[in-house]
């Protein structure tokens, strides 16, 4: 049976969990946005800020083809959320899209000869990437339980109701609960990732020391979301797609669907576990458990507000224009041809892992950085 004979509904469900598969991994190589902004707390000279950012700058490519295969994803399987979200808080995603131009400029000219700018501009760009970036891509995402102000019509034409075009998702604080656990949470990879990849005694112990400071700090705000969610009114869509407010939805979905709970659990276990054997065993692979650990938290989070007859994208103005996998989908015919071409995307996460291997066969180290003829960022 090939993909032309599944139904609808299947094609949906199985392009929300490729979506929310890429939307882990993306999170996950969010590491280099948290090691940017720990460059100048985790170095004190020239040559060790050039190691970190030299570590992490190998990986941003990789970090971009990721977001570029989740962004595609969502906008080609759902093409109605992209017109409503992309189209309508487009000065909330502009800014982030900013913040992810402003990195690729830095890395390509920090240390170009003749920078008029200097090497500290550029410095300060990533910083703004890995803070500012981080923050309002987890507002962005925390938007999927708090809705936004949109109406779609008959036509399925979308229309925003606020002048600020996004941007009033900074006024709900409990959307800041995920941007500012987004940006710990990046803190605490970048810093795992720094760990294993760099041999040189000073950065590791001061990498260690961050991770025992940002640890409590993404628990807070991470729990902080998650009680907010459990406890909320959330949008459920019957049979006949008509949308209906249900008491304790999100959390009732984790009940209902046990899987999904159980990959939630076991991730956040494993990067609790991961950051443990770091501080207290300092071993230097965990980036690899928080790694998987952080992909499967982030992606049972995202099928969990898509499956079980949820909406996922609320309108706070009319609630019957809000977007489920059901109403905001491409067609069968455009689904179908998605899912055989969705055939590719394990080579294109091999091509991933195999550069990933490639760079980290062995650790960077400060001869290295100091060679002559060293290529750095």
């Amino acid at each position: 049976m090939g993909f032309g004979d599944l139904e609808l509904l299947t094609l949906q469900q199985y392009w929300w969990i490729i979506f929310s598969l890429l939307g882990g991994l993306f999170v996950f190589m969010m590491f280099v946005q948290g090691g940017q902004t720990m460059i100048d707390f985790l170095s004190h000279n020239e040559t060790e800020k050039t190691m970190i950012i030299n570590s992490i700058g190998r990986k941003w490519e990789l970090g971009f083809t990721t977001l570029v295969l989740f962004g595609g994803t969502l906008f080609s399987a759902f093409p109605l959320f992209y017109s409503a979200s992309f189209g309508g808080a487009y000065w909330l995603w502009l800014a982030i899209l900013f913040s992810f131009i402003i990195q690729a400029v830095s890395y390509e000219y920090r240390s170009k000869p003749n920078n008029f700018l200097g090497k500290r501009t550029y410095e300060i760009f990533l910083r703004i990437n890995g803070d500012v970036g981080s923050f309002l891509l987890g507002v962005a995402i925390a938007t999927f339980f708090s809705g936004s102000e949109f109406i779609v019509d008959e036509n399925n034409f979308s229309h925003w109701q606020n002048d600020l075009r996004g941007l009033e998702a900074l006024l709900n604080p409990y959307n800041w609960l995920l941007g500012l656990a987004l940006i710990f949470l990046t803190k605490i990879s970048g810093a795992l990732y720094l760990i294993n990849n760099i041999d040189y005694e000073p950065i590791r112990q001061k990498a260690i020391l961050s991770i025992k400071g940002h640890m409590p700090m993404f628990l807070i705000t991470y729990l902080g979301f998650m009680i907010w969610i459990f406890t909320k009114d959330g949008f459920g869509v019957d049979e006949n797609g008509v949308v209906f407010i249900e008491q304790y939805k999100y959390f009732n979905n984790f009940i209902d669907m046990p899987i999904v709970s159980a990959l939630f659990i076991i991730g956040v276990g494993m990067v609790i576990v991961a950051v443990f054997k770091t501080i207290h065993y300092e071993k230097t692979c965990c980036i690899k458990t928080a790694g998987v650990g952080i992909v499967m938290t982030v992606a049972a989070l995202i099928v969990s507000v898509g499956f079980n007859n949820t909406v996922y994208y609320p309108s706070t103005t009319d609630m019957q224009s809000s977007l489920t996998i059901m109403n905001s989908s491409g067609s069968h015919y455009t689904l179908t041809v998605m899912s055989y071409a969705s055939i590719m995307i394990p080579f294109v996460l091999g091509y991933i892992g195999y550069a990933w291997y490639s760079m980290d066969r062995e650790k960077l180290t400060k001869e290295e950085i100091e060679a002559p003829d060293a290529h750095n960022y």
